[in-house]
């Protein structure tokens, strides 16, 4: 297998393990906690971010371990809280104005922001 196919295999699973984490917090904020929707969103959403830097450094991307990880680090919260804007942002056209479910909404959010994850972390994250 090429290694950017055992990547996009690896960056799935570790994705998958967060979306499982990022959609039962928001559920669980939002249905348990009567927390509002867009807070509910926000928190999960950075729950999951926190856990898919880990595992991204440990199993997805060839990150120079050797090196400070503070700015890659910086860069994946950069584009993590871009990211964050785009699913709420989806979120909120979604829920407000298309008056879908919120469950729904996130699933089509989730794959869209997946798909920007994956390229800025390929390009900012890894080492050359």
């Amino acid at each position: 297998m090429s290694k950017l196919f055992q990547q996009i295999i690896r960056f799935s699973i570790v994705g998958f393990i967060c979306t499982v984490i990022d959609f039962a917090l928001l559920y669980i904020l939002k249905e348990f906690l009567d927390i509002n929707v867009y807070l509910s969103t926000a928190i999960a959403f950075t729950v999951s971010v926190i856990v898919n830097y880990i595992l991204s450094v440990l199993f997805v991307f060839d990150v120079d371990k050797s090196k400070n990880q503070s700015k890659g680090f910086i860069l994946f919260v950069v584009f993590s809280v871009i990211g964050l804007i785009l699913t709420e942002g989806i979120m909120h056209v979604g829920t407000q104005w298309l008056e879908f479910n919120y469950l729904i909404i996130k699933i089509f959010a989730t794959l869209m922001v997946m798909v920007f994850n994956f390229v800025t972390r390929k390009l900012f994250l890894e080492k050359n």
